[in-house]
């Protein structure tokens, strides 16, 4: 389960962010770092070498099961990629040995998505030329990886990319969010069954005689707004809230506004339970959120909510190795201890 959304300030700056609900076990995720000109070997379902390619964008992001792949991360043209579950609903396209050498796992394909496109232009333009293929991941018990992706530019550009009925689909993003199943386009069919949600507060109604009042003002135009922790819901909600912000002056404002909507999404310890549950984590292991103006990147974790921040700009993308270091040193809290006078 994940939440994202993508906001665009009135200076033009545009970030995107987003949670990661995985209570099955800890993903022992990493910031990874991947310099221009990385050379990449796409994987394929029989063992033949995939596509070959060479990173024209520097990127950094957060991994998932000690493997060097993107759960979501930010290019250094500003172009930002979430990859999120869809479970059961996923049929990437068909593998055919003899297109091996076009062919890449829809595991990795945030890392392709990151390394060569820097626009949603790009993403449209150069994801058509490639193959998209189902290959089995042993930390998921063999399948493949079941996930959709949003994807934002610079410009505030966003889109959907979902490969169903073994087919690719790029959807324009109106509203500027993404949950989980289903499909995108069935969420945006479902907003219709709040379509009486609104900021302003009920001025009540005659019931015959009587006059029924809301219980309080603020907040009753909200009545009705989805608060269970189903995709479904999460995408009302996390619609909801995204597009009826207040108008933000500058990035930095909406990323601090960003972290304030995605706190609505957080899974408390026990909330959401199964067999399969660990109970020693929060389901929501990290949310991040990446500024494509300024360049920077924010994350905070379930075992310590301080936010911290990485600058793009004094990172060296043009030459070296892959690098990775952990999301953090310790588990635990940093608490800010102050003395009162």
């Amino acid at each position: 389960m994940c939440t994202g959304l993508a906001l665009t300030a009135k200076d033009g700056g545009t970030v995107q962010g987003r949670t990661m609900e995985w209570g099955a076990f800890d993903f022992e995720s990493t910031i990874m770092v991947t310099p221009r000109g990385t050379e990449f070997q796409g994987e394929t379902p029989d063992g033949i070498n995939g596509l070959k390619w060479k990173a024209k964008y520097g990127a950094i992001g957060v991994t998932a099961v000690q493997l060097p792949l993107y759960c979501d991360g930010m290019n250094d043209q500003g172009l930002v990629v979430s990859m999120l579950f869809m479970a059961h609903l996923v049929d990437w396209e068909p593998y055919d040995p003899k297109l091996a050498s076009q062919s890449v796992s829809g595991t990795y394909l945030g890392n392709w998505l990151l390394t060569n496109c820097a626009s949603i232009e790009d993403v449209k333009t150069e994801l058509p030329k490639i193959r998209v293929v189902p290959v089995p991941l042993a930390a998921l018990g063999g399948m493949p990886t079941p996930v959709h992706f949003l994807i934002t530019d610079a410009s505030g550009k966003s889109v959907v990319v979902e490969y169903t009925d073994h087919e690719r689909h790029i959807y324009d993003n109106p509203v500027g969010v993404l949950t989980n199943n289903p499909t995108f386009p069935w969420h945006l069919t479902n907003l219709s069954n709040y379509i009486g949600l609104h900021t302003a507060p009920n001025l009540g109604f005659k019931l015959g005689d009587y006059q029924v009042n809301p219980q309080g003002t603020v907040g009753s135009g909200m009545i009705g707004l989805p608060g269970d922790y189903s995709p479904p819901s999460r995408f009302v909600k996390v619609a909801a809230l995204r597009n009826t912000v207040t108008e933000l002056d500058t990035s930095e404002r909406a990323v601090e506004e960003v972290f304030r909507i995605l706190n609505n999404f957080d899974i408390p310890l026990g909330a959401v339970d199964s067999e399969e549950r660990n109970r020693i984590m929060g389901d929501t292991q990290w949310t991040t959120c990446y500024d494509s103006q300024e360049m920077l990147f924010y994350f905070r974790t379930c075992f310590n909510h301080r936010i911290r921040v990485v600058d793009l700009k004094a990172i060296d993308f043009t030459s070296g190795e892959v690098r990775e270091q952990p999301l953090e040193a310790e588990k635990e809290q940093d608490y800010a201890h102050l003395e009162i006078a």
